[in-house]
């Protein structure tokens, strides 16, 4: 390079040599005249083969989005259709032998993992084989068998009060009803709800743990944060005969692909009618405020 030829240096304002203009540089005309707005139409027309192409879909997208139904009957049976595909049969993941096992162990889930649980269950039925059993315990006798399920003091409370009840108030049997259910130290309704539709296989509403409560909030099927309003809203536009099922496909789906932190979107057969927000991986638009 001969002397005093200094090599040319980028500008200051940041643009570089060969960087790609802004879709408002390219759509906006040469000279002094005032600033074209720029729309989807002026993009789509702009004859650009890169910039303009992106922006004119992101524009459609959004302008579709603009009429999207998250709970139109077409789109949840869509759903409902994949669910099915990908989880045909699944059922309740605790381990039970009868109502009150189930009871018990929906009670211990709380706040733990269905894994735990059925570590702590076969011991702890083994050594307390009825609800008369149960009924009989004083609930610091039950902490040491429940400990690892963490909340240890109030589930023994919750479990032995409801034990003493079902004893006393229903003969020793679990009741079949969701109100009666109800009237039990330590059940609500998503307990009520388990007992119900994996058991006695009634219909009475949906189970709302914490992966149906994720899972149905980044669908879009619901915008409650409340459980019960939660509930109220799956029941609205799901089919009721497929409210025991949709449970149960929703929490494997939660432990399967559709995590809390980091979901497998790539993986997921419902990617391209999920629009959740905090979504890892997209092919659609992902929708403010649809996320877990």
């Amino acid at each position: 390079m001969p002397r005093g030829v200094m090599p040319r240096r980028p500008g200051k304002t940041g643009r570089h040599e060969g960087a790609r203009l802004s879709a408002r540089a390219i759509a906006a005309p040469a000279g002094p005249s005032k600033s074209r707005k720029v729309t989807a139409k002026t993009l789509a027309n702009s004859g650009s083969a890169k910039v303009p192409k992106k922006a004119a879909l992101t524009a459609a997208r959004s302008g579709a989005a603009k009429g999207f139904n998250p709970i139109s009957p077409e789109r949840v049976s869509e759903i409902l259709k994949r669910l099915d595909q990908l989880y045909a049969d699944v059922t309740c993941a605790l381990t039970h032998k009868g109502p009150w096992e189930l009871l018990v162990a929906t009670i211990l889930s709380a706040q733990s993992t269905d894994v735990r649980v059925n570590m702590v269950t076969p011991e702890l039925f083994k050594k307390y084989p009825t609800v008369q059993d149960f009924a009989k315990l004083e609930p610091q006798q039950l902490e040491a068998d429940i400990r690892s399920t963490g909340f240890f003091r109030n589930k023994s409370k919750s479990v032995v009060g409801a034990a003493r009840r079902v004893v006393n108030e229903y003969g020793g049997k679990v009741p079949d009803n969701m109100e009666d259910l109800l009237t039990l130290p330590g059940v609500a309704r998503k307990t009520a709800n388990v007992v119900l539709g994996t058991w006695f296989k009634k219909a009475e509403g949906v189970v709302v743990d914490t992966h149906v409560h994720r899972i149905s909030r980044r669908l879009e099927l619901t915008k409650n944060d409340d459980p019960k309003k939660i509930e109220q809203d799956l029941m609205a536009v799901i089919p009721r005969e497929k409210w025991i099922l949709f449970s149960h496909q929703v929490i494997w789906h939660g432990r399967k692909l559709c995590f809390a932190r980091s979901p497998r979107c790539v993986d997921c057969p419902l990617e391209n009618i999920c629009h959740a927000e905090d979504k890892t991986w997209s092919t659609v638009e992902k929708h403010k405020g649809a996320k877990a």
